[in-house]
C-alpha cells in the first residue's frame, strides 16, 4: 500500500508490504522493519531494532493522533477516503455504541452524565493507567443512555464504561 501522509505538517510518501510476521515500510526511500501489535483498542505495540514503543492512535479531526511516550505527532492521510476504507471505519460510528475501557485502570473523572448530548470526539471518562491518564472519547455524536461507572472505580479492559445512542 502506498500513501501520502504528513507528520506534524511535513510531508512523506510511505510504502508499507508485509514479510511473513513483520510489516516492512518505506519512509521517502529509506526501509524501516517494524512488528506491531493492537493490544487494545487503539493501542498498539511496536517492535523496532529491539525497542519497545507503546503508542496510542486516535482520530483527530481528518487525520489521526498518535502518541507516544511523551510525544504526541499529528498525522494527515493524502485520501481520507482510501484510508477509511482500508481501515473499515467512518468518521463517525452509527447506532447505539458501547464505549469499553481501553485497558484496566482506575476512573478518576467522569466528564459527563446520563441524558448529557455529546459529540463525537468529546471526552467522557478519564482512566488512570501506569501513572498515565487517558480520556476516553465519544466515538459518535448522540445522547449519553448508561454511564456504568463513577470516579474511583477501577475497570478491566473491555468493559462496558458508558453507551451513546
Amino acid at each position: 500500500m502506498k500513501l501520502q501522509i504528513e507528520i506534524d505538517g511535513k510531508k512523506r510518501r510511505v510504502e508499507t508490504t508485509q514479510a511473513g510476521e513483520r510489516r516492512i515500510w518505506t519512509i521517502n526511500g529509506q526501509r524501516l522493519e517494524a512488528d506491531a501489535t493492537e493490544v487494545s483498542p487503539g493501542i498498539y505495540s511496536i517492535l523496532i531494532d529491539g525497542k519497545s514503543f507503546e503508542v496510542r492512535v486516535e482520530r483527530s479531526g481528518a487525520g489521526v493522533r498518535a502518541i507516544a511516550g511523551s510525544r504526541e505527532f499529528r498525522i494527515a492521510v493524502a485520501d481520507e477516503r482510501d484510508w477509511q476504507r482500508k481501515r473499515g471505519s467512518a468518521i463517525e460510528a452509527e447506532g447505539r455504541q458501547r464505549i469499553l475501557a481501553p485497558m484496566p485502570g482506575k476512573i478518576v473523572r467522569v466528564l459527563v452524565k446520563t441524558g448529557d448530548q455529546v459529540r463525537a470526539g468529546q471526552g467522557l471518562l478519564v482512566v488512570e493507567a501506569m501513572k498515565m491518564q487517558n480520556e476516553i472519547r465519544a466515538p459518535k455524536s448522540g445522547t449519553i443512555d448508561r454511564l456504568a461507572v463513577v470516579e474511583g472505580q477501577t475497570v478491566n479492559a473491555g468493559e462496558v464504561v458508558a453507551i451513546v445512542s
